[in-house]
């Protein structure tokens, strides 16, 4: 049975060890649901599929990062925002990949763990997986407040949103994410949590969703408004109607891609013992492939949408491969 990293509330509220593949066997009857009594036969996908998505992410996301720091241009609220939910999928890549390397070396025998070593690993992860999930979510909600005060207070936007009001932010986000993860890790064994971490997923769509139905609805009235004073109107316009897009791009694969998850708990509260939603279980590392896929996509996204960030990754790939190749002749 192959089990990866990304199962953080599912395993706990399951009291299973994701490192622990023998009690998840046990137990799989009832997370996942066997095919003897459910028809639904468990899929199981190689550790090295995991191992080489989550690598391929944690570069990607890393490049993000390094071309955000290093270009002044970039140097703005959105741009901070983004890059920190770029390291938020970096904490998704980290995870995946040190839980995967640890299962294959104990598969292997190459490394040999005592159960307390274990634990103590599962809940690192655990916390790091819950920390990149409310994380994201914030981001992706500072992100959108971001761009609602950009087209509708573009005049006050500097004054509104100084660097040092999103350098606030972001520090209240990492913090609350931090702890409210620890809580939730901590008191795994409460169904309390599971809820709480669905109704946070719920609250930030529908706040965001919220901002971007306004902000789509109006934005071409309050254009208007701005003709007066903004010579530029339609360069600005542009620009922040694009930033807005962008910022739907990205929402709409992180439900795409977490929504499977969710309703993953949602089942667990609701049907853990219906052969249907035992089916669906079933389908598991699917959904974990999907999450991983999100923190691999989201730098495309960027990339592709800001000429100003595409041009600074080229740059930075050019320099590491420039560099490979000296270290090679030296």
């Amino acid at each position: 049975m192959n089990v990866t990293a990304f199962n953080p509330l599912i395993m706990k509220h399951l009291e299973v060890s994701p490192l622990d593949s023998t009690h998840w066997e046990n137990t799989s009857n009832v997370s996942l649901g066997s095919p003897n009594s459910t028809g639904c036969e468990q899929i199981t996908i190689p550790h090295e599929i995991f191992l080489t998505l989550g690598l391929i992410s944690l570069v990607e996301n890393i490049l993000v990062v390094l071309a955000i720091i290093k270009n002044r241009n970039l140097h703005s609220p959105m741009y901070y925002f983004i890059c920190c939910l770029a390291v938020s999928d970096m904490l998704v890549s980290v995870s995946n990949v040190v839980e995967t390397m640890f299962m294959l070396l104990i598969e292997q025998g190459v490394l040999v763990v005592t159960p307390d070593m274990m634990k103590q690993l599962d809940n690192v992860i655990d916390i790091m997986i819950c920390s990149s999930v409310v994380s994201s979510l914030s981001f992706l909600s500072a992100i959108a407040a971001d761009r609602y005060i950009t087209i509708f207070y573009a005049l006050r936007y500097h004054n509104i949103m100084t660097t040092q009001r999103a350098v606030a932010i972001i520090v209240v986000i990492w913090v609350a994410s931090t702890i409210s993860s620890t809580l939730f890790i901590v008191y795994y064994n409460y169904t309390a949590v599971i809820i709480c971490l669905i109704t946070i997923f719920c609250t930030m769509l529908v706040f965001t969703a919220v901002l971007y139905l306004h902000m789509f609805i109006l934005a071409h009235i309050h254009s208007k408004r701005i003709t007066t004073y903004y010579k530029n109107r339609r360069q600005h316009q542009a620009t922040s109607m694009k930033g807005a897009i962008t910022l739907t791009i990205l929402l709409g694969v992180f439900v795409i891609c977490w929504s499977p998850f969710f309703l993953h708990l949602i089942l667990i509260l609701t049907c853990p013992k219906s052969p249907y939603c035992a089916c669906f279980f079933s389908h598991f590392n699917l959904f974990l492939i999907l999450i991983i896929c999100n923190s691999l996509i989201d730098p495309i996204i960027y990339a592709y949408r800001s000429q100003e960030l595409r041009r600074t990754l080229k740059e930075l790939v050019f320099c590491s491969w420039w560099f490979t190749i000296l270290l090679k002749h030296q």
